[in-house]
């Protein structure tokens, strides 16, 4: 079987990678050794092939095929893709879809071999029924008051509550913003959400590089579409009215009455000072609100992105201040913490189910984690109330 140059072209340009980006991280001092193996003029060495490959995140197989493969199923793509927008972004959100995709069926699987039942409010309703429809059908599966939620004393602690509620329902709510590498961090631009609307193994991700007041939001609007039986991919951008719906039933449920009222009068940075004072109390986004202003004709449509654009600023900023203010020696939560809190409790209770019954090989439980084969046994056997037993030690 040959190379097929045509898919060497194609693989770089469907990555976002120019020329000459794509020869140096594969090692080609120069573009024309590029140029000559897309014209098929070079047979590259394996070496080569193999950080093209890691490069252009795919398969070494990929380029022996006679035409492209199929695009990552994303489902719908709810997006409204801005001018500027990077294609480096969609390689990477392709690749995450692709990874997300094969996961989530080994999780498939492996439920309806437990004879799992089919979860009765995943496409329980529709758009036509209207908004409130949808968020009673939400709050009936979630049991969560609201002033349980502004009661948490930080958003973080909020959308925990609220993550354990739709993981107790047996949805898996994962964070996810990257593919195993800051190198690989997919912009918020890029995405926000995703949901595969399965009734055995639904799957919530979400961008936590997300400002984390904006996570509770995204949560509800991807249960949106769960209820509604729509999988796709969610962005920070979008016209559609099939998004609309889904913020205003996550806004309902999270501000159901905005007692707030902004003075005209008011500047600009004080109206934004008004509305961020009112979200920190209710362990809500500044966007959110703002957002929830405009949906009741508050405030224009030009004030909210004015608003958006400012807040955006303050939050990047707040962020540099953060890293640049960090310490040498804080070297922060261990790697086994940050990615238990990525995976979430009910993903982590279904490896170590499936790895103690046999339901999946220690390997495939590292697929399904999206970890190497080594670190399934120190990710789970620290979570002791998950009960994994020794005989995984295997997998080292």
């Amino acid at each position: 079987m040959a190379l097929n140059p045509e898919i060497m072209r194609w693989a770089r340009t469907n990555a976002g990678l120019s020329l000459e980006d794509a020869a140096h991280g594969a090692g080609m001092p120069k573009i024309d050794r590029l140029l000559q193996i897309e014209s098929g003029e070079e047979v590259p060495s394996r070496p080569i092939l193999l950080s093209m490959a890691k490069l252009y995140r795919r398969s070494l197989l990929t380029f022996y095929l006679a035409t492209p493969p199929e695009k990552g199923d994303r489902g719908e793509d709810f997006r409204s893709v801005p001018a500027d927008h990077r294609l480096e972004g969609d390689a990477l959100l392709d690749a995450m879809i692709r990874d997300l995709r094969a996961r989530q069926s080994l999780v498939n699987a492996t439920l309806v071999d437990e004879e799992a039942e089919a979860i009765a409010f995943i496409g329980s309703t529709s758009i036509s029924q209207g908004v409130a429809v949808t968020l009673a059908a939400l709050k009936q599966v979630l049991k969560l008051e609201l002033s349980e939620f502004r009661a948490a004393k930080k958003p973080e602690e909020a959308f925990s509550l609220l993550r354990s509620r739709a993981e107790a329902v047996g949805v898996f709510v994962l964070l996810i913003s990257n593919l195993g590498s800051h190198h690989s961090a997919i912009p918020v631009e890029t995405f926000r959400g995703f949901a595969i609307a399965d009734s055995i193994a639904p799957f919530i991700v979400i961008n936590d590089q997300d400002a984390k007041t904006a996570w509770s939001f995204t949560l509800l609007h991807e249960l949106a579409h769960l209820c509604l039986g729509t999988t796709g991919v969610s962005g920070t951008h979008s016209g559609q009215a099939i998004e609309t719906f889904c913020n205003d039933v996550a806004g309902e449920f999270l501000l159901p009455t905005l007692d707030l009222e902004l003075d005209k009068a008011l500047s600009f940075d004080d109206s934004l000072a008004a509305i961020s004072k009112f979200a920190r109390a209710r362990n809500l986004s500044s966007s959110m609100v703002a957002y929830k202003l405009f949906r009741n004709g508050d405030i224009s449509q030009g004030r909210l992105q004015k608003f958006n654009q400012k807040l955006r600023e303050l939050w990047l900023s707040d962020k540099e201040n953060i890293k640049a203010n960090a310490k040498p020696n804080d070297s922060g939560p261990s790697y086994y913490v940050v990615r238990r809190h990525r995976l979430g409790k009910a993903m982590l209770e279904f490896a170590s189910r499936a790895v103690n019954s046999g339901g999946l090989s220690p390997v495939k439980v590292a697929r399904v984690l999206g970890v190497k084969p080594r670190s399934v046994y120190p990710l789970l056997v620290d979570t002791s109330q998950f009960g994994i037993e020794r005989r995984i030690q295997g997998v080292n």
